[in-house]
C-alpha cells in the first residue's frame, strides 16, 4: 500500500472499531455518527479532495506552456488542505504534484526549502513559494490565465 493511504486507512479502521464497540453497547445512533465523522476526516487526508495530479516533470512543461502555478503538496498536509479548499473550484487549474508519489517532485520542493520537503510549496513563473497564502494564489492565477 502506498503512504498516501496509511493514514486515511487508519481514520477509517479506528472508525469501524469505535462504532463496533458502540454498537454492542447499545449505542447505534452515536456509532453511526462517529462512523461518518472517522469516514470524513479519512476522505480529507486522502488524495480524494485534491485535484488529479502529475508528475514534476510534466508540471513544469504544462506551467511553461500556459503560466499557471504548480503546487507540491502531500495528503495529510494540513496547509495543504487549507489551501486546497480554499482556492475552491479555481484548484483545478492549478498544477498539482503529489510528493509522495513523484521523487523528482520531493526533490525540487527539497531543492527549494533547504532540503526540508515543507509543503505546500508554489511555483510561479519558476520562483518557489513556500505556505503562500491562498488569496495570493489566487491573485497569480488570475494573472497568469
Amino acid at each position: 500500500m502506498k503512504r498516501t493511504w496509511i493514514l486515511p486507512t487508519l481514520f477509517a479502521l479506528c472508525g469501524s472499531l469505535v462504532a463496533t464497540a458502540l454498537v454492542l453497547s447499545g449505542s447505534p445512533g452515536e456509532a453511526a455518527a462517529l462512523l461518518l465523522m472517522f469516514v470524513l476526516l479519512a476522505g480529507m487526508h486522502s488524495s480524494l479532495v485534491f485535484p488529479r495530479s502529475v508528475g514534476a516533470r510534466e508540471a513544469q512543461r504544462r506551467s511553461a506552456f500556459d503560466g499557471r502555478p504548480i503546487v507540491y503538496w502531500r495528503p495529510g498536509c494540513k496547509f495543504c488542505l487549507r489551501l486546497r479548499f480554499r482556492l475552491g473550484r479555481r484548484a483545478r487549474q492549478l498544477h498539482w504534484v503529489n510528493i509522495w508519489n513523484d521523487p523528482a517532485g520531493a526533490a525540487a520542493v527539497r531543492t527549494a526549502n533547504d532540503g526540508n520537503e515543507t509543503v505546500p510549496t508554489v511555483v510561479v513563473a519558476g520562483r518557489p513559494h513556500t505556505n503562500p497564502d491562498p488569496s495570493w494564489v489566487r491573485e497569480q492565477l488570475s494573472s497568469a490565465t
